[in-house]
This record gives C-alpha cells, structure tokens and sequence, in this order.
C-alpha cells in the first residue's frame, strides 16, 4: 500500500486534504492525524470493519478500548448515554485532552470499545483533528499512530516510521503540543476515576466533580487486571526498545548511580539546566521542574534513543504529585513497573 503524506501548511492547499482524509475515513480506510496529545490512528467509529484495520495496522491486541472522537462535545449524545457531569466537564475542557467513558450507544460496535458496554468518548483541540472528523461526517476512532506498546508519535516523522505502507494517508499538521495521551475519566453521578492521566489533572476536575479518586492501576500497573477498561492500562506498554531503568532517589544519587553502573551503551534522562559530563549519552528532556516539558520531550527522547541504538535509559522517578503524575505513569509502564531504590 502507498502511504499519501500531505503537509499542513496554511495555504488553501489544506483544504484538499482535510477533505481527503474525511472521504477516505468515511470509506473505511486509516489516516494518520494530529491532535493537541499524540498523532491518532484514525478509522471510522461505527464500522467494525474499518476499526478491525485499526487493529491490524498497530498489531494491538482487540481486548484494548479504542476512544472515539467527535467534531464537537454536543456530539456525544449520539454515540453514548451521557450526563449531567459529562456536560459539566465538556464545559470546562473540551475541546481539549480529555476523554469520558460513558454506556455506549448500540451505533458503535463492541471491536471499537474492546467488548465493553462503555465508549470513551474526546472532542480534541487540534484544529486540524476536528476539521478532518467534520470532513469525514462521522466519529472517528483514534488510538495513537504507532505500533502497539512502542512510544507514541508527538511528530508525523514518527507516524511515518511506524505506518508508512500500513495506511492510506498521513497528514502532518506539525509536533505535537502536549506530547502525553489525554487524560482518561469514568464517571457515575457527581464523581469521576482517572485512569490514565494526562494534562487534565486531578485537581483541574476537582473544579467540576465533587469527589475525584486516581485508579490503583495510574501508579502501579499490576493493578491493571487482564481486560483494561480504557487505552493505555496495559501492565507495559509505550516502550522503547532500549530498556527503561527508573531510579528512585535525590539528583544527586542518580547522577552518582549514573556513573557507577552507566556505560556508553547507555542513555540518560537529564535537564538543560544540569551540567551532566559522564559516559553515558545524555538525553535533554527540558527544564528541571518543568513537568510540561518533560511530558513534551519523553517519547520523541525514547525514539531518539532506539535510532541511536542505546542499550538502555536511566531515568529519574519523577514525584507522584498532580503535576508530574502523567509523566510518571507513563514511565512506570515503559519500564514495566519495575523501579530501582538507592
């Protein structure tokens, strides 16, 4: 199969290829797109035939829910039995990175929403995301543009790595400006469960949900069970080749683990503001204490250290605090829950 990659480039030129990637959706075939979070895969959500190709394209396991994506919140009611505090939240972030699952609606099928009777529904930011599901005149099923488990694609360089041949189009609408999957919510009543968080944070929610809990499986992915309930709950799962280390201690007994055990085989997660000089190679993850830079740099660093061939990543376990705790989730599971204490 040809991959089409078309530019977005502010020119009229886009809208052909907005339009192209709605028709070629609605006909059932699979087009790389941007959003604000990571670049989705995108199928069209009520053909169990076009979500099967979703599937085979990334190699994911059909067990995992795909979240389905929408032009506008309003949209929601079509596709699944929504709520007082769905709207609540639709209000205060959407479009922006954050998905509900609510009961689904008949008009979506059981391979999109992994056999459950739920769907999780997201109305993205991107401009051009929402244009292309306009386009398409039907919801879109989105999971992240990569081959299942590998870091996720913040660029369309990395969609093209992975998909290039395996789908019909890839538009490249520039890096993306989160860089982390949206946060994943499940609601009942006035309370909702974070089970996978993101750049909506729990204290964010707290502004609209009288009772906000974080799901067991967030900090501890044996937590998980064997059928998750939402993307991005496999016990590992946005991994790189390289081993993921994490190392739980100060700076300064991470850079002196560092020297001690690190070769030049080996990478290591540091800040623009650290004056690291060691054997290992250095992989800038942004400004220490800057939790939204860290969260922009981690899976183009974790690319990065595949193409350079590293043998393995040292890490510095982030705080389980609000701010940082997407980034520590996604490390947990990229190292497949196993972290070194010194």
């Amino acid at each position: 199969m040809k991959t089409e990659i078309y530019k977005i480039t502010g020119t009229p030129e886009d809208e052909f290829a907005i339009n192209l990637a709605g028709e070629i959706i609605r006909n059932g075939g699979l087009v790389g797109i941007p959003t604000e979070t990571v670049y989705g895969l995108g199928a069209s959500a009520l053909s169990q035939e076009a979500s099967k190709k979703i599937y085979a394209a990334k190699g994911r396991p059909s067990d995992n829910p795909l979240i389905v994506h929408i032009w506008r919140p309003e949209e929601a009611d079509k596709y699944a039995v929504t709520s007082e505090l769905y709207y609540r939240i639709a209000d205060r972030f959407m479009p922006g990175p954050i998905t509900v699952i609510m009961p689904k609606r008949e008009c979506i099928p059981y391979n999109v929403t992994g056999g459950l009777d739920t769907v999780a529904i997201r109305c993205p930011e991107n401009t051009i995301a929402r244009k292309i599901i306009y386009a398409a005149g039907e919801p879109i099923a989105a999971p992240s543009a990569n081959r299942s488990g590998s870091p996720s694609p913040t660029s369309a360089k990395h969609v093209i790595f992975d998909m290039d041949g395996r789908i019909e189009m890839i538009v490249d609408g520039g890096q993306c400006k989160i860089g982390v999957e949206s946060t994943v919510v499940s609601i009942n009543n006035n309370a909702c469960r974070i089970l996978r968080p993101g750049a909506v944070t729990a204290e964010m929610l707290r502004e609209v949900c009288d009772k906000v809990e974080i799901d067991d499986a967030v900090v501890d992915p044996s937590c998980a069970g064997e059928h998750p309930s939402s993307p991005g709950m496999k016990y590992k799962h946005y991994s790189p080749k390289a081993e993921v280390l994490l190392v739980d201690g100060d700076r300064d007994r991470f850079y002196k683990y560092i020297e001690t055990n690190a070769s030049s085989e080996d990478g290591v997660f540091v800040t623009d503001d650290d004056k690291y000089v060691g054997r290992a190679v250095p992989l800038v993850a942004g400004k220490h204490g800057a939790a939204d830079e860290l969260n922009r740099s981690l899976f183009s660093l974790f690319r990065l250290a595949d193409e350079l061939s590293l043998r393995r990543i040292f890490v510095q376990v982030p705080p389980k605090t609000d701010e940082y705790l997407a980034l520590y989730n996604r490390l947990i599971r990229a190292a497949a829950g196993k972290v070194i204490k010194i």
